[in-house]
């Protein structure tokens, strides 16, 4: 991005966080009136209705990509621990070979001896200092021959775990890769059915789409201000946490696409935990992980960099970057942006590097 992009960037970004943490009392006045439009015909949805129908819609689709990205994870995860238990029957395969053929030599040995043990061997001997010199040499053979047999023991055993486990891990990978494809069956289900609602509607019904969806959302962050919810929150970030903002307030713009982890497109969980890779404190990838695995905060401790996560279901997540404001990836056929941090129910505040 050159000095231009640079800066106009920086004043997009000025200008959003401006509108979004002004005082409550300027945030309060009257939401302008929408413009009059026709009444809905009988038995046809009002475009309010519409709007939370897709809303509702793209929920689901969020919540069912959080359930994909996690059967991937774990399909990953298993493929990775499939190939490690293979390697590691290839091992023991070939050192149960190998310790047959030193079993097998100390037999050939005995047998070249005539087929006497050693210690009938060291009876027959006459000489007292041959008999002296082999009694050590029978007590480290035999000692050798126990640990031969032990660890040809052992690793039979441990191959039967390997292929046991890897077994189980091959049950396990199936298992994901059929959670996947139903979550994608029925991420492409309300997507679609997002999309026809939306393709019904004219050019200026979208446009009125999109100003219900923005009156909504800032009537959602006015009463969270109003709730006096930022009054105590002006921590700084910590150096981690700077690293993260400067990533996801970077790929403002970029599209929103169901499992995208970037760099040219991403979904919500996508960004926030790309972001963190880079200021390399790694995280769930996705946000129903993210807010069971990290720890939680009270609201009134948060900080530029923590991640709030939103609905009952934890399906969605943003960057806190401070003054009251988001940066998230909010749905299919929008674009990573800022947004008020209470312009969406929040379920709580986790944090990466705590």
């Amino acid at each position: 991005m050159n000095r231009r992009h640079c800066a106009a960037a920086a004043i997009a970004l000025v200008c959003a966080l401006a509108v979004l943490t002004a005082p409550v009392q300027a945030m309060a006045a009257p939401i302008p009136e929408p413009s009059p439009t026709a009444p809905p015909k009988p038995g046809k949805k009002s475009l309010e209705e519409v709007r939370q129908e897709i809303d509702t819609l793209y929920r689901k689709a969020g919540a069912a990509t959080d359930a994909y990205n996690l059967a991937e994870e774990q399909t990953e995860k298993q493929s990775g621990e499939i190939v490690k238990l293979a390697k590691a029957i290839v091992d023991g395969q070939a050192r149960i070979a190998e310790l047959k053929n030193q079993a097998g030599a100390q037999a050939r040995e005995q047998y070249r001896n005539g087929g006497l043990p050693p210690g009938a061997q060291l009876v027959l001997s006459d000489d007292p200092q041959l008999f002296l010199d082999g009694v050590n040499q029978v007590r480290q053979g035999q000692q050798a021959s126990k640990q031969v047999l032990a660890e040809l023991n052992r690793t039979q055993e441990d191959l039967e775990t390997y292929t046991q486990d890897a077994s189980l891990n091959w049950q396990k990978l199936e298992t994901n890769r059929l959670k996947q494809a139903k979550a994608k069956k029925k991420i492409n289900a309300q997507i679609e059915a997002a999309k026809k609602l939306e393709s019904q509607l004219e050019k200026k019904e979208l446009a009125r789409l999109l100003k219900l969806e923005q009156e909504a959302e800032y009537t959602a962050q006015t009463a969270w201000l109003s709730s006096g919810a930022l009054k105590d929150i002006n921590r700084e970030a910590s150096a981690s946490g700077k690293k993260a903002v400067a990533f996801a307030t970077r790929e403002i713009g970029k599209p929103y696409v169901w499992g995208a982890e970037g760099p040219d497109s991403y979904d919500c969980s996508g960004l926030t935990s790309q972001a963190w890779a880079a200021a390399k404190r790694p995280i769930p990838r996705t946000s129903q992980e993210q807010w069971r695995q990290l720890p939680r905060i009270d609201i009134k401790d948060m900080r530029p960099g923590d991640l709030i996560i939103y609905h009952s279901d934890a399906s969605h997540v943003g960057m806190y970057v401070g003054d009251g404001a988001i940066v998230h990836s909010p749905r299919p056929g929008r674009n990573v942006t800022l947004a008020g941090a209470g312009s969406m129910r929040i379920l709580g505040v986790v944090r990466p590097d705590k």
